[in-house]
């Protein structure tokens, strides 16, 4: 499984990342921070955004690009820009027929930190942590990306292991209902038998014999 994240950034660097997994561990294949031009328009930023998701499609065929979803408490301009920012990238995956998954900056710090609350600097601790790199990924929104990337694997593999635990309790449901075998019931304690000269017996739970 190979994704694309994406920390798209309003007036800023956007953070990408190509992380994939076998399922056992992930590895890191690229990533990086890309920085329009001051002098550019905001057209030309967006084609830029674009340009560069459309390349990373190209180049890797990830099968899944992870955006992180806007921040709630962004002024409204802020989330103008950003929301223009997101749209090139969705869009860019729409061209190459990649489905997109959005996650909460709490969702994503959550799933790799371990709290909802972490800074910028505990994520990309534990980035490097869990991909194993050699020093702390550089820039902070590259080792977003790398934490975007990182929480869709991991939402990914948690929607697995639900899915197999259910298919495990419909087979065994199905299987009851289909006449198999179960288990008797242990015995209650109390049992009656009948003795040698015609009369019968009977040991209660508190091992008292009462004959008759």
């Amino acid at each position: 499984m190979r994704v694309l994240g994406i920390d798209p950034a309003a007036a800023g660097a956007t953070g990408y990342a190509i992380v994939e997994t076998d399922g056992r561990a992930c590895r890191v294949l690229h990533y990086g921070a890309a920085r329009p031009p001051r002098a550019a328009s905001p057209a030309a930023r967006l084609e830029a955004v674009h340009r560069l998701v459309a390349g990373l499609l190209d180049e890797y065929s990830p099968g899944a690009v992870a955006v992180e979803a806007p921040f709630a408490a962004l002024n409204v301009k802020s989330a103008m820009l950003l929301a223009e920012v997101r749209g090139v990238v969705l869009l860019a995956a729409a061209q190459g027929r990649v489905p997109v998954e959005s996650y909460s900056p709490r969702e994503i710090k959550a799933s790799v930190a371990g709290s909802g609350q972490a800074s910028k600097e505990q994520v990309q601790v534990m980035v490097r942590s869990q991909l194993r790199l050699a020093e702390l990924p550089e820039p902070l929104d590259a080792a977003d990306a790398l934490a975007v990337a990182l929480c869709h694997i991991h939402s990914y593999q948690a929607q697995m292991r639900m899915a197999t635990a259910l298919r495990q309790a419909a087979q065994g449901g199905a299987d009851n209902a289909n006449g198999s075998p179960r288990r008797s019931p242990a015995p209650t304690g109390a049992w009656r038998s009948a003795s040698p000269h015609g009369r019968t017996y009977a040991r209660n739970g508190n091992g008292r014999t009462r004959w008759r």
